[in-house]
């Protein structure tokens, strides 16, 4: 498969799997937590198609498309650890959760995510989403939609 036709299927997952998590967290009360702001797209989408809800947004630096900048009040800029640490100061909040965390380094993505799992489950309301492009531990894992393949992006639920 081209690198292409790899991030195509990429996205397509990720919007598909945002969009069965939101009606699935319907009638959940939580906030939403987007990890790994980058150029802002997921962020944007989970805007519209979360209207009613707080997103936090977590990045090391604020370098996305200026349509897709969070307010700053809801923006935690810095290294994951504190950030998720801040967040969790005020209990568990998040009823959704999307990981999108790495630098395109497979073995040393995993290892993050599995590190920032633990710090990741003190966020998230009981019963909340997970959606991650990466394994996370401590989460009971999930079937998404069935129009993603069970390797392309994984389900979790707190």
């Amino acid at each position: 498969m081209s690198r292409l036709d790899s991030m195509l299927r990429r996205l397509t997952a990720q919007r598909d799997g945002l969009n069965w998590a939101v009606a699935q967290i319907s009638d959940m009360e939580g906030d939403v937590l987007d990890m790994g702001l980058g150029n802002g797209r997921t962020y944007d989408h989970l805007r519209e198609i979360l209207s009613n809800r707080r997103i936090w947004v977590m990045d090391r630096v604020l370098q996305c498309h200026p349509s897709s900048t969070p307010p700053a009040e809801d923006f935690l800029q810095g290294e994951a650890e504190p950030m998720l640490e801040k967040l969790a100061a005020s209990g568990p909040s998040i009823a959704l959760a999307h990981y999108d965390f790495g630098r395109g380094i497979k073995e040393e993505d995993v290892a993050e995510a599995a590190r920032l799992s633990p710090l990741i489950k003190q966020v998230m309301r009981p019963g909340g989403l997970l959606i991650s492009g990466q394994p996370l531990v401590g989460f009971e894992q999930i079937s998404g939609p069935d129009t993603i393949a069970l390797d392309r992006y994984l389900f979790y639920r707190a």
